[in-house]
């Protein structure tokens, strides 16, 4: 994974960010992914910094010696896509991800336009493995 800014938890809260996405489609998409994520990870929602829905947390450490707390699973509302974080990236989902339906990738970040036209069930699978990973290391 490579070094990204660094965020922390705040006491905002994540319910009231979700209702204020101003994306008709974010928002909806938003508030399926706090159920979707709360049901796989068992966790709490937690806003860490101004835009990221975090649930649970895990501390990680860079080969460059910079380390800290990260959320073990998350996902941003963004205005062109919704951001889903893999701290792990995606060595060994190709299958998953070739059955999830339209999205695009970045090195540790899945974008989704619109949760309608994926396969919530393979997004499921793909958030619990990810977060499996990511907290049991």
């Amino acid at each position: 994974m490579a070094d990204s800014p660094v965020t922390v938890p705040t006491d905002a809260d994540p319910l009231a960010f979700v209702d204020a996405v101003p994306h008709a489609v974010r928002r909806r998409d938003a508030h399926t992914l706090l159920e979707l994520f709360g049901r796989v990870t068992g966790e709490r929602p937690v806003m860490w910094g101004p835009s990221i829905v975090g649930f649970g947390s895990y501390h990680y450490r860079y080969a460059s010696g910079r380390e800290g707390d990260a959320p073990a699973a998350g996902f941003s509302p963004r205005s062109t896509a919704t951001t889903l974080y893999f701290p792990y990236g995606f060595d060994g989902y190709d299958d998953e991800l070739a059955a999830l339906g339209p999205h695009r990738l970045g090195a540790s970040c899945l974008y989704v336009k619109d949760l309608a036209t994926v396969d919530l069930a393979v997004l499921e699978s793909l958030v619990s493995r990810a977060y499996a990973q990511v907290t049991s290391s």
